[in-house]
């Protein structure tokens, strides 16, 4: 067995973030060999991750960053199972690096994240390795990019909730506009962007339900359809971004809240993600 010495524990456990004792048992298996050691750590991760399949990860962490010009934005999100890890500050920079690297990058896809380099490895990698430091099931499978003539974030509740909005124009107090939607969407959760946006399975649910409200109320079978309909309409209002109140005036919904800046102004593809 290779003798192996404190100072190169160290050092892999700087390089890793992976405890002492399994640096060194890394170390002694792979004789001393960092990169075999550093495989060894990245299986052992995999190991935790199988082991806890069963475990909840309905903690974490979500960032919504743009670029300099607000014309490109990236939206992460990483699971974990407990609190503490998911307000730790490894876990934090972890996907902070996560969500820099996907900026700088420009990448589209969750895939191409996944192999972005990440303090010498790759993306995917690296989540091994935070898999094996902190001993929890994360995942992260869940990223979103738009590329917008004006591209908004925001990001609520100690990171719980993060949003991205693309604008269909900049200009001169558009970014606030753009701010104050992002704000709208992390508090209203809108199911989508306008009523002919919403996916017919979800029209057909509601659609469902409303007559079955109505049935249980008693109302006559012929009603059924025109009732159902009238709850419908109702759900869109509610629930589509565009037909919703604004947040700081529910005097005006967010279609007429964007007519005021510019009658064209419009938005063009928005972003939720929320822990638990």
């Amino acid at each position: 067995m290779a003798n192996i010495t404190a100072a190169e524990v160290a050092k892999l456990r700087k390089q890793t973030g992976a405890g002492m004792m399994d640096c060194k048992k890394a170390l002694q298996e792979s004789e001393g060999d960092f990169e075999k050691a550093i495989e060894i750590l990245r299986k052992k991760g995999a190991k935790v991750a199988a082991k806890r399949a069963d475990k909840d990860a309905t903690e974490g962490y979500v960032i919504a960053q743009t670029n300099n010009d607000k014309t490109f934005g990236v939206l992460v999100m990483v699971n974990c199972e407990t609190d503490f890890v998911g307000k730790s500050e490894d876990f934090v920079n972890f996907v902070k690096g996560i969500s820099d690297v996907a900026l700088q990058n420009k990448a589209e896809t969750l895939e191409a994240v996944l192999a972005l380099p990440l303090d010498g490895v790759t993306v995917a990698d690296k989540l091994s390795d935070m898999i094996g430091k902190t001993g929890e099931k994360l995942e992260f499978d869940t990223f979103a990019a738009i590329s917008s003539p004006l591209v908004a974030g925001y990001n609520h509740n100690g990171n719980k909730i993060g949003t991205l909005v693309g604008m269909s124009k900049a200009g001169e107090g558009i970014g606030e506009v753009g701010h104050n939607v992002a704000m709208q969407i992390a508090a209203m959760n809108p199911v989508s962007l306008d009523k002919d946006s919403v996916p017919q399975k979800v029209i057909d649910t509601e659609l469902e339900v409303g007559k079955d409200l109505a049935r249980q109320e008693g109302k006559p079978e012929d009603m059924l359809d025109k009732i159902a309909q009238g709850r419908l309409g109702k759900f869109f209002k509610e629930n589509t971004l565009m037909s919703q109140s604004f947040i700081k005036d529910s005097k005006k919904t967010i279609s007429d809240y964007l007519k005021e800046t510019d009658k064209d102004l419009t938005v063009n593809t928005f972003h939720r993600f929320a822990i638990g």
